[in-house]
Formats: C-alpha cells, sequence, structure tokens
C-alpha cells in the first residue's frame, strides 16, 4: 500500500510540474523574449517620453523645501 501511495504521489507531482512548465512559458510568450530589439537598435522604443507633437517632455516639477 505504501508503495502505491509512493508512485501516485510521483505521478501527481510529474503531472503539476509538466502543468506549471507548459503554463509558465504560454503566459511568458513562448520563451521568444530573446527576440525583443536591443536597447540602441532602430526598432527599439524611445527611452525619454514625448507628447503627441513630438517636443520633448516637459522639465520635472519644482517643489519647495519642507519645514
Amino acid at each position: 500500500m505504501a508503495r502505491l501511495e509512493q508512485v501516485t504521489a510521483l505521478v501527481v507531482a510529474a503531472g503539476l510540474a509538466i502543468v506549471s512548465y507548459w503554463l509558465f512559458f504560454s503566459w511568458a510568450g513562448g520563451g521568444q523574449g530573446s527576440r525583443r530589439p536591443a536597447l540602441g537598435s532602430p526598432e527599439a522604443p524611445e527611452s525619454r517620453p514625448r507628447d503627441p507633437a513630438g517636443a520633448p517632455a516637459a522639465a520635472p516639477l519644482r517643489v519647495p523645501p519642507g519645514p
């Protein structure tokens, strides 16, 4: 009886591991992360946000010092 429990536990653990592996890679985009453009390439998005007119983003707000 103990042997049957061990085999059953092994089968259940293997099944859960396979399902977990399958779900992880399906949700992660199928492992296609290496196909993203490099940061310096022309296909990569700009690192600084711009407004719709194409001008650079506004300067950060200046806050007076606290008490």
